[in-house]
């Protein structure tokens, strides 16, 4: 590409589409280049949460977005050594949609490749791996490709997770995380849509409600996998019995480890998201635990304001590196109260969980038990969870007609 891209994003996930969606809907040239040849990932998170589909709504594709096979989340229940609780609820918010849309990720990324493909000036590059950046008179020019080829642009915004090259360039602060978890499916018997915990002792499941099957997060102390598979594939489905009794059918779902995939969970942080020429949002910027489902979300909310902070002065060819800052200033904030709550929610409750740690396990948390009793203080978490901090609005201009 000899003509320079105004800008190339790498990495085709959620922060990734939604940042080139945005920019290329205000007159911006966008590339975005995803690694591998499709969207199917199992186990990546399906929750699309009010926050983002508030934006959704704000750019006109709410309703359409919704036509898509989804079902509907607006609470969050736990089982606490066989007590049944209630601790969450969304369906008071004062936003277009209440809920949690639980979706595959790869049907709500090819919405936002389909909406893109609408736009002149997006493009989306499939099976284009990222080698390396250019590097040009102390500022990033472009990206090497895997197959040797450069692509060269005015910005490069990194969104390819925990994983990104960028993070080799940038400041990284690590949080540090006491788990890893086990991910997994079983069919669900029975209706009803929720999001459900189940603490039994010293174990803890997470089932993620996915209409005709449950998602299942099986959480672990950090690096026990080993020791847990060499127990056999035999011993974890009876410790997953044991817990959650209504996960039945396990010897025909999980006949061996290859039904399992391990996500070794990082909380972490650049503490510069940019240098000139680049800027990480999204994981690249900040990975983040489980806890809660809001990593995907938090993504969305740094596109929009990257669009935000950069469309207008992209879309009129006007240098932005002094700009690239104003993203981390806007998106500092939410990214350490988050990650804050969820480094509390690790050392305070999942640690001394998996450790039998707890003064009195057969207890739930006091905070648990007060959601549980006073149904208006469920609300919290279903404001955090659902709304956000300084949920972001869409202000970049639109210049497509």
């Amino acid at each position: 590409m000899n003509d320079p891209s105004d800008v190339l994003i790498v990495g085709g996930g959620p922060a990734g589409m939604m940042a080139g969606y945005l920019l290329a809907r205000a007159g911006v040239r966008v590339t975005v280049l995803e690694k591998h040849a499709d969207f199917f990932r199992d186990f990546r998170g399906d929750t699309v949460h009010p926050s983002t589909m508030q934006v959704l709504e704000e750019l006109g594709l709410l309703a359409e977005f919704l036509k898509r096979p989804h079902h509907r989340i607006d609470r969050a229940a736990l089982t606490w050594n066989g007590r049944q609780m209630i601790i969450g609820d969304l369906s008071h918010l004062n936003m277009a949609a209440p809920f949690i849309a639980m979706m595959p990720q790869w049907d709500f990324l090819d919405f936002l490749r389909e909406q893109g493909a609408k736009l002149p000036g997006f493009s989306l590059r499939m099976s284009a791996p990222v080698s390396g950046f250019i590097e040009e008179a102390g500022r990033i020019a472009g990206v090497r490709l895997g197959d040797g080829s450069e692509l060269r642009a005015h910005l490069t915004i990194a969104c390819d997770g925990r994983t990104s090259l960028a993070r080799a360039m940038l400041p990284l602060e690590s949080l540090g995380a006491p788990i890893d978890v086990f991910w997994f499916a079983v069919p669900k018997q029975g209706q009803g849509h929720e999001l459900r915990g189940v603490v039994s002792g010293p174990q803890l499941i997470v089932m993620i409600d996915r209409g005709d099957y449950w998602q299942c997060a099986f959480v672990i102390a950090k690096g026990g996998a080993e020791a847990i598979e060499a127990r056999g594939i035999a011993a974890f489905r009876a410790a997953i019995l044991a817990a959650a009794p209504e996960l039945t059918g396990l010897e025909t779902v999980l006949p061996d480890w290859n039904k399992v995939s391990l996500l070794s969970v990082s909380l972490d942080r650049l503490t510069q998201w940019s240098r000139p020429g680049l800027l990480a949002i999204g994981d690249a910027a900040h990975a983040m635990s489980p806890v809660g489902g809001i990593g995907i979300n938090l993504a969305i909310q740094d596109a929009v304001a990257t669009a935000n902070a950069l469309a207008a002065a992209l879309a009129r060819g006007e240098p932005v590196d002094a700009l690239l800052a104003k993203v981390q200033a806007r998106r500092w904030l939410p990214t350490r109260l988050v990650q804050g709550a969820q480094r509390a929610m690790h050392e305070r409750v999942l640690r001394p969980l998996l450790q039998a740690d707890l003064a009195n396990p057969k207890q739930p948390p006091l905070a648990v038990r007060l959601f549980n009793r006073f149904a208006l203080l469920r609300r919290i978490p279903g404001y955090l969870i659902g709304h956000g901090i300084r949920m972001e609005h869409v202000r970049s201009p639109r210049t497509d007609g």
